[in-house]
Protein backbone atom coordinates (compact mmCIF):
# COMPACT_ATOMS: atom_id res chain seq x y z
CA UNK A 1 0.00 0.00 0.00
CA UNK A 2 1.64 3.64 -0.78
CA UNK A 3 0.74 6.08 1.61
CA UNK A 4 1.11 9.99 0.97
CA UNK A 5 2.81 11.80 3.44
CA UNK A 6 2.69 15.59 3.23
CA UNK A 7 5.23 17.69 4.92
CA UNK A 8 4.82 19.54 7.48
CA UNK A 9 4.09 23.01 6.63
CA UNK A 10 6.68 26.24 7.24
CA UNK A 11 6.02 28.46 10.39
CA UNK A 12 6.90 31.73 11.09
CA UNK A 13 5.73 34.29 13.86
CA UNK A 14 6.35 37.76 15.15
CA UNK A 15 5.23 40.30 17.49
CA UNK A 16 4.84 43.74 16.71
CA UNK A 17 3.79 46.52 19.34
CA UNK A 18 0.68 47.56 17.04
CA UNK A 19 -2.69 46.93 17.50
CA UNK A 20 -4.29 44.58 15.71
CA UNK A 21 -6.09 46.77 12.51
CA UNK A 22 -2.88 48.52 12.40
CA UNK A 23 -1.04 45.58 12.64
CA UNK A 24 -3.17 43.93 9.22
CA UNK A 25 -3.75 47.42 7.74
CA UNK A 26 0.49 47.44 7.24
CA UNK A 27 0.83 43.87 6.41
CA UNK A 28 -1.72 44.35 3.68
CA UNK A 29 -1.36 48.10 2.34
CA UNK A 30 2.25 48.27 2.50
CA UNK A 31 3.11 45.04 1.64
CA UNK A 32 5.64 46.45 -0.93
CA UNK A 33 7.52 48.32 1.76
CA UNK A 34 8.96 44.99 3.40
CA UNK A 35 8.53 42.50 0.32
CA UNK A 36 12.73 42.71 -1.05
CA UNK A 37 12.74 44.40 -4.32
CA UNK A 38 15.16 41.71 -5.20
CA UNK A 39 12.78 38.74 -4.84
CA UNK A 40 11.61 39.49 -8.96
CA UNK A 41 10.72 37.08 -11.42
CA UNK A 42 10.26 39.96 -13.74
CA UNK A 43 13.27 41.13 -16.59
CA UNK A 44 13.60 44.78 -15.17
CA UNK A 45 13.27 45.88 -12.35
CA UNK A 46 10.12 46.22 -9.59
CA UNK A 47 8.55 49.86 -9.25
CA UNK A 48 6.07 48.42 -6.93
CA UNK A 49 4.15 45.56 -5.10
CA UNK A 50 0.80 45.47 -4.90
CA UNK A 51 -1.31 43.79 -2.90
CA UNK A 52 -5.01 43.64 -3.63
CA UNK A 53 -7.57 43.68 -0.75
CA UNK A 54 -10.00 41.47 -1.26
CA UNK A 55 -10.78 37.90 -2.49
CA UNK A 56 -10.17 37.12 -5.95
CA UNK A 57 -7.31 39.42 -5.77
CA UNK A 58 -3.17 39.09 -6.57
CA UNK A 59 -0.60 40.00 -4.75
CA UNK A 60 1.91 41.48 -8.03
CA UNK A 61 4.91 43.27 -8.97
CA UNK A 62 5.01 46.07 -11.41
CA UNK A 63 8.20 46.52 -13.47
CA UNK A 64 9.22 50.23 -13.92
CA UNK A 65 8.38 49.30 -17.83
CA UNK A 66 4.78 48.59 -16.43
CA UNK A 67 5.21 44.76 -16.70
CA UNK A 68 3.24 43.00 -13.86
CA UNK A 69 4.20 39.38 -12.52
CA UNK A 70 1.12 37.88 -10.26
CA UNK A 71 2.20 35.66 -8.14
CA UNK A 72 -0.28 34.72 -5.25
CA UNK A 73 -4.12 35.10 -5.53
CA UNK A 74 -6.14 36.05 -2.45
CA UNK A 75 -8.06 33.38 -1.45
CA UNK A 76 -9.81 34.84 1.84
CA UNK A 77 -9.51 38.68 3.31
CA UNK A 78 -10.99 38.81 6.31
CA UNK A 79 -9.71 41.96 8.26
CA UNK A 80 -8.32 42.06 10.77
CA UNK A 81 -7.49 38.56 11.60
CA UNK A 82 -7.06 36.55 8.44
CA UNK A 83 -5.52 36.23 5.00
CA UNK A 84 -5.10 33.45 2.65
CA UNK A 85 -2.91 33.62 -0.79
CA UNK A 86 -1.84 31.18 -2.97
CA UNK A 87 1.94 30.73 -3.83
CA UNK A 88 2.08 30.49 -7.64
CA UNK A 89 5.79 30.18 -7.99
CA UNK A 90 6.95 26.70 -8.82
CA UNK A 91 10.06 24.74 -7.88
CA UNK A 92 11.81 26.61 -11.05
CA UNK A 93 10.75 29.73 -9.74
CA UNK A 94 9.03 30.78 -12.39
CA UNK A 95 4.74 31.42 -12.39
CA UNK A 96 2.91 28.28 -12.17
CA UNK A 97 -0.24 29.06 -14.03
CA UNK A 98 -2.44 25.71 -12.77
CA UNK A 99 -3.68 26.15 -9.25
CA UNK A 100 -3.37 22.53 -8.64
CA UNK A 101 0.22 22.93 -8.73
CA UNK A 102 0.49 25.84 -5.99
CA UNK A 103 0.90 26.23 -2.52
CA UNK A 104 -0.60 28.50 0.15
CA UNK A 105 -0.15 30.49 2.55
CA UNK A 106 -2.01 31.92 5.69
CA UNK A 107 -1.20 35.35 7.86
CA UNK A 108 -3.14 34.95 11.35
CA UNK A 109 -3.50 38.70 13.35
CA UNK A 110 -3.71 38.20 17.66
CA UNK A 111 -4.52 40.35 19.92
CA UNK A 112 -2.18 40.01 22.52
CA UNK A 113 -2.51 43.19 24.44
CA UNK A 114 -4.95 46.33 23.00
CA UNK A 115 -1.51 47.19 21.78
CA UNK A 116 0.47 44.34 20.24
CA UNK A 117 -0.11 41.66 17.94
CA UNK A 118 1.43 38.58 17.07
CA UNK A 119 1.13 37.78 13.40
CA UNK A 120 1.56 33.50 12.39
CA UNK A 121 2.33 32.49 8.90
CA UNK A 122 2.10 29.02 7.95
CA UNK A 123 2.90 28.13 4.14
CA UNK A 124 1.52 24.42 3.81
CA UNK A 125 0.32 22.42 1.01
CA UNK A 126 3.79 22.71 -0.09
CA UNK A 127 4.01 19.00 -1.91
CA UNK A 128 1.05 20.02 -4.87
CA UNK A 129 4.37 21.54 -6.30
CA UNK A 130 5.33 18.37 -7.70
CA UNK A 131 9.05 17.63 -8.43
CA UNK A 132 10.88 20.05 -6.51
CA UNK A 133 8.71 20.78 -3.98
CA UNK A 134 11.48 20.76 -1.54
CA UNK A 135 13.24 23.71 -2.96
CA UNK A 136 10.15 26.01 -2.59
CA UNK A 137 10.03 24.77 0.83
CA UNK A 138 13.79 25.37 1.69
CA UNK A 139 13.22 28.61 0.10
CA UNK A 140 10.52 29.96 1.99
CA UNK A 141 11.89 28.51 5.11
CA UNK A 142 15.44 29.83 4.62
CA UNK A 143 16.82 33.08 5.96
CA UNK A 144 15.87 34.82 2.71
CA UNK A 145 12.46 33.36 2.90
CA UNK A 146 9.63 34.68 5.48
CA UNK A 147 11.96 34.98 8.56
CA UNK A 148 13.04 38.05 6.47
CA UNK A 149 9.82 39.37 5.66
CA UNK A 150 8.64 39.15 9.03
CA UNK A 151 11.33 40.98 10.42
CA UNK A 152 11.85 43.61 7.37
CA UNK A 153 7.95 43.84 8.14
CA UNK A 154 8.40 44.25 12.22
CA UNK A 155 10.91 46.71 11.77
CA UNK A 156 8.10 49.31 10.06
CA UNK A 157 6.89 49.32 13.22
CA UNK A 158 9.98 50.71 14.65
CA UNK A 159 9.51 53.78 12.75
CA UNK A 160 6.58 55.77 11.43
CA UNK A 161 4.38 52.69 9.33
Amino acid sequence: MNTHVSPAPVRQSVVVEAPIERAFKVFTEQFGRFKPSEHNLLAVPIAETVFEPRVGGHVYDRGVDGSECRWARVLAYEPPNRILLSWDISPRWQIETDPEKTSEWEVLFTAETPHRTRVDLEHRKLERHGDGWQGVRDGVAGDQGWPLYLQRYADLFGRAA
